[in-house]
């Protein structure tokens, strides 16, 4: 039988994107450019969505959550990654890594539901316009956001303790952060349980959030169908418009990381799309939700000037 190295493992190596010397400097002010971008964008949008009067809707509580998700992804991934780039060896501690992992069950997992409950507000604004305010109050608002959170808490946990309580042969991930693939691939036991876990998890997670949206939106067209107003049809088109796109990128790219089978995964592949999910979306996500947004536009605009005023 086969001797496992069973030395207690207390770092890893994460081997980053690329080991070609010549692509570091270019990746290194790539990826600071969209890291600076989703934590301005992300920041902006939740101290924005906090303090403008005009943003206390059920709409902007969501989003300022979404931003929250958004942050904590890439924050737990960013600096770390681009720390690989300018260092020889970029190691992370057993505890560090253990600590991403779980963050980031949290925080994707948290996403996906916080979409489907901004389905769920558009579909309450457009669906039953005259009972939204009550149906959509304050205490509801924070239990579609609380169940997600505590939900993902439990889940991070779970898959993260079953992982760092197995003994690792190995310390080299190759990845540019801990995720939970490459991970699996250094321990010395048989990883069938952990794996059959996640997989049901994660499969849980996108077809239980995939229709809450898919029902929402098709509730959503049939009411936009009905609608005599042409002008009334372009405003709850452009309502749910944002939030269609945010969530065909986000599934799609967790889809393909997770659910597909696992002969089918490759490095490369892989890593690119977690640099979409933990990075791009991330950064797309404000952007998308402020550029068309008037609101947003003139909540900022406000803000702006009250800033002015206090310090001219």
């Amino acid at each position: 039988m086969e001797e496992h190295n069973l030395t207690a493992v207390t770092e890893f190596i994460l081997l980053g994107i690329t080991d070609c010397p010549e692509l570091q400097a270019p990746l290194f002010v790539l990826f600071l450019v969209v890291y600076l971008t989703s934590l301005v964008g992300n920041l902006g949008m939740i101290v924005l969505t906090q303090v403008d009067s005009g943003l206390k809707t059920p709409m902007y509580f969501f989003l300022r959550h979404l931003a929250v998700t958004d942050l904590g992804c890439s924050t737990a991934v960013g600096p770390k990654m681009l720390a690989n780039f300018v260092v020889a060896q970029n190691t992370i501690s057993y505890y560090s890594c253990a600590l991403q992992l779980a963050f980031l069950f949290l925080f994707v997992g948290s996403e996906l539901f916080i979409l489907s409950a901004m389905f769920y507000n558009c579909y309450m604004a457009i669906c039953n316009p005259l009972l939204y305010t009550v149906i959509m109050s304050q205490r509801v608002c924070w239990v579609l956001v609380a169940i997600p959170y505590a939900y993902n808490t439990f889940v991070s946990l779970l898959i993260t303790t079953k992982i760092f309580t197995c003994p690792f042969c190995g310390h080299n991930i190759t990845h540019f952060y801990c995720d939970s693939l490459p991970l699996l691939s250094l321990l010395c036991s048989n990883t069938h349980e952990i794996e059959v876990i996640i997989r049901i998890l994660s499969a849980f997670n996108l077809i239980s959030s995939f229709l809450m949206v898919l029902m929402s939106y098709l509730l959503i067209l049939v009411t936009i169908l009905r609608m005599n107003s042409v002008e009334g049809r372009r405003k709850a088109f452009s309502t749910c418009g944002s939030h269609l796109t945010v969530v065909t990128v986000f599934y799609r790219t967790l889809i393909f990381m997770y659910v597909q089978p696992k002969d089918s995964h490759s490095s490369d592949t892989g890593k690119v799309a977690s640099i979409f999910y933990v990075l791009i979306i991330s950064m797309l996500n404000p952007l998308i939700y402020s550029l068309k947004n008037k609101d947003v536009s003139y909540a900022l605009h406000r803000t702006w000037k009250k800033i002015c005023n206090v310090f001219l």
